[in-house]
């Protein structure tokens, strides 16, 4: 058996039952559990993106936010989707929709509780995330260790460096015709540059780059889709019909039965929006904030926006144009959707510079999370060298296939992802008295609705 075989063996088994029903179940749970707090709490929530720096902390709450999605919206929102569609059809991205739903209650509380559990580490920096609050909420320090070595293993093999490397290069190889070794090495410079600033300079990259990436890509997907008007509600058929339906082969499409959709549509999910990975409370526990509720209502915006609005739009122009069932995969395929919503030139050069942006920020994003979970580890010593083996790999990055990368990037996703939400689960009662804390302390003329609304007294 050679080492793809034995991975992709090792990846069934990891993204088996056992964590879609971890993953899916806690979002579910806590959905019921918080009454539907993701729903009626949004747009209180969307307010509070603005609301001033109040508290101890090293981020604004805004400033986490984009942190936290400087890590999220990446290649997951260009090269996932396609993939997941390529794998599962269009009823992938109905999966996707679930898993971002449910995600979202798990994203509020993994970030509310990064908040509660935090603590001031040795050079007086903020330290959170699913380590501390299973160590201090648990009592499980080899559980939080475990967490830790695989935030590590993420930020090292999955979504820190291959997968945004190697979609880097492969775009700009495509588009520009830059050579892969060239990518490898302005990208280890630009990167080395930002992340030895440490987080506040990670911050306010994050702050530029993600609200302007973002919106210029939204407005990009809109072109498209009122290009294609017509198209939308057959499109938002054909997904809903394919989430339970198996789709037959159909030009380049080889076909998909229900279960892969299914696995394939919230392993992408998970991969882009990173809600019950653990990932998201790391940058969380920065913010300066006195209310562990208020940042995980803000926290879980971030699962709103980059599944529910970027994934989705990206969803849609690959199935209005109809390049799904083509012989082109990944970026490239993204690259083709929109070209038949503009020219060639357009789509090639547009999809390139938003992936490219994605992708970077994506890096800075995960440099961070892997540093606090080695720091959780080693302390100081040795963070030199998680530095210099992070952008060594960046710099192998383009060299590595496609199909292992993807591979790769699902089985450390999901080795990450248990801890934090046996964490969660661990945890439930916390969740719940702190949020019902919070909005029993603030009347009606501060909240959109009672205490009612949202929790039984």
């Amino acid at each position: 058996m050679n080492f793809h075989a034995l991975l992709a063996d090792i990846n069934a088994i990891v993204w088996g039952p056992v964590t879609l029903c971890l993953l899916v179940g806690t979002g579910l749970y806590l959905t019921l559990r918080l009454k539907l707090i993701q729903v009626f709490k949004l747009p209180m929530a969307l307010g509070l993106l603005f609301k001033p720096a109040n508290g101890k902390g090293d981020l604004s709450s805004f400033a986490a936010l984009c942190t936290a999605l400087s890590a999220t919206i990446g290649t997951g929102n260009i090269v996932g989707v396609a993939t997941a569609i390529k794998i599962g059809g269009p009823g992938a991205l109905f999966w996707m929709w679930l898993a971002a739903f449910f995600g979202m209650a798990t994203k509020y509380a993994e970030c509310m509780l990064a908040v509660k559990y935090r603590t001031t580490d040795a050079r007086g920096q903020i330290a959170g995330g699913p380590m501390y609050y299973i160590e201090r909420g648990l009592g499980l320090s080899w559980l939080a260790k475990l967490f830790a070595i695989f935030g590590v293993g993420v930020a090292f093999f999955g979504i820190g460096t291959f997968a945004q490397v190697n979609a880097i290069s492969d775009a700009l190889t495509i588009a520009f015709h830059v050579p892969a070794w060239a990518t490898s090495l302005v990208l280890t410079i630009l990167v080395a540059a930002v992340t030895l600033g440490g987080v506040k300079r990670i911050a306010n990259v994050a702050q530029k780059l993600v609200p302007t990436m973002a919106l210029g890509y939204v407005l990009a997907c809109l072109w498209v889709l009122i290009t294609f008007s017509e198209q939308i509600l057959p499109a938002f058929e054909l997904v809903i019909h394919s989430a339970f339906t198996p789709i037959s082969a159909a030009g380049g499409f080889l076909g998909a039965t229900v279960a892969q959709a299914l696995q394939i549509g919230i392993a992408r999910g998970v991969f882009s929006n990173e809600s019950g990975l653990g990932s998201a409370p790391i940058a969380a526990a920065a913010a300066k904030t006195n209310e562990p509720v208020e940042q995980g209502l803000v926290s879980m915006t971030g699962t709103f926006f980059d599944t529910i609005i970027i994934c989705t739009m990206t969803g849609l122009v690959l199935i209005i144009t109809g390049v799904w069932s083509g012989d082109t995969a990944g970026a490239a395929m993204t690259s083709a959707a929109f070209a038949s919503g503009g020219s060639v030139l357009v789509g090639q050069y547009f999809v390139t510079v938003a992936l490219v942006c994605f992708a970077f920020t994506t890096i800075l994003g995960w440099h961070y999370y892997g540093e606090r979970c080695w720091y959780y580890l080693m302390g100081e010593r040795g963070l030199r060298a998680y530095q210099g083996v992070f952008l060594g790999l960046i710099a192998l990055g383009s060299f590595i296939h496609l199909d292992m990368i993807w591979l790769l990037a699902d089985t450390v996703n999901g080795l990450m992802a248990i801890p934090n939400l046996i964490a969660i689960i661990g945890l439930r009662h916390i969740i719940y008295l702190e949020t019902l804390s919070y909005f029993t302390r603030f009347d009606k003329k501060d909240l959109e609705g009672t205490p009612s609304d949202v929790l039984p007294s």
